[in-house]
């Protein structure tokens, strides 16, 4: 079967793979959508430290079952569905407590193994969600789930008012959930573009950080308090700091983004306002059902989500211009039917 190989740092070309051997438990799908992500750019660009090479990329992925050994299934052939790209080892300290989402020995598709961005593929029934979603709508479902995590992380109510840092892919899930709690969602970037999706997902109010004075808008938006529930996801040491500034006393704050270098905090606000830090990391069960529920009820901007859609055959080029230029797209997906 044909499969998109990143074989080094910069270079990936369609190449000739060997098709999937189910092991038990397993199901052959025919994959029809792979979205790219951050850490599909990271890896293309040499930056990310858990990818070895060759590699295949892809864990943000629609599908459709085409074979199905097991009796008795309730997903007979030719059901569409969304999968979880993530392991879990059953044995960690994570796993014990119930949050198999943070592994310590996690391994995610198109990562630490072998993506999706081939005709097929092997998965265990366990990773299956079905849903009456459009292929390019059950593409979009793993990402969402990486912010719909990071809000229910920071216990998000409707009487929450709710800064979100960073609105690509990530945050957009972040902001999506978060709206649909009923919160107040602050949306803050510096691309005009990104915060007009942003307030279509969801967002009720936004900054633009280049153009705006962030931390007198926040005060200005909460009466003086700051944000009660701060979300990152940029992943840089600025936004890892105003998070911790910008929030009130008592508030609530959770990172998804990893920031590149080393952060310098100012400790004494994690006493003195006393707060609850936390981290987010991938998707739990739930999680992947909340955002399938949120996409058939049509309350995301799925087109205007994805900026390009391509073939297999031009997953490579799309890439390199990603690289080359990354403002320019939103979300590419590869089309493989």
């Amino acid at each position: 079967m044909k499969a998109l190989v990143l074989c080094k740092p910069g270079e990936a070309s369609v190449e000739s793979v060997p098709n999937p051997v189910l092991t038990d438990g397993q199901i052959l799908l025919k994959v029809r959508r792979v979205g790219f992500c951050g850490s599909d750019l990271n890896s293309f660009r040499g930056l990310n430290p858990l990818v070895s090479y060759p590699r295949i990329l892809g864990h943000e992925v629609s599908a459709t079952v085409v074979e199905n050994p097991g009796r008795g299934s309730d997903l007979p052939i030719g059901t569409d569905v969304a999968l979880c790209p993530y392991t879990s080892c059953g044995q960690c300290a994570s796993c014990r407590n119930g949050r198999a989402n943070a592994c310590q020995f996690n391994q995610t598709l198109g990562v630490q193994r072998d993506g999706a961005l081939a005709e097929f593929i092997g998965m265990p029934r366990e990773k299956l969600f079905p849903a009456k979603l459009t292929t390019k709508e059950l593409c979009m479902v793993e990402p969402l789930t990486v912010g719909f995590h990071a809000v229910a992380r920071g216990r998000v109510s409707a009487n929450d008012t709710v800064a979100i840092w960073g609105c690509g892919g990530v945050g957009l899930g972040a902001v999506a959930a978060s709206g649909a709690s009923g919160a107040r969602t602050i949306c803050i970037d510096v691309d005009d573009e990104k915060l007009a999706l942003a307030k279509a997902a969801g967002g009720t109010d936004t900054i633009n950080a280049t153009h705006e004075p962030l931390h007198e808008r926040l005060l200005e938006m909460t009466e003086g308090r700051g944000p009660d529930v701060a979300i990152e996801a940029i992943g840089t040491p600025a936004t890892f700091r105003a998070a911790v500034e910008e929030v009130a006393f008592t508030g609530r704050v959770v990172y998804i983004g990893y920031a590149k270098e080393a952060v310098s905090y100012e400790t004494r606000l994690f006493v003195q306002k006393e707060l609850d830090i936390r981290g987010s990391r991938n998707a739990q069960e739930e999680d992947f059902e909340s955002v399938i529920k949120f996409l058939e009820a049509g309350k995301f901007p799925v087109d205007q989500a994805v900026s390009l859609v391509v073939s297999l055959e031009e997953a490579a080029n799309a890439l390199r211009s990603w690289s080359e230029n990354p403002s320019r797209f939103r979300k590419i997906m590869v089309n493989l039917d």
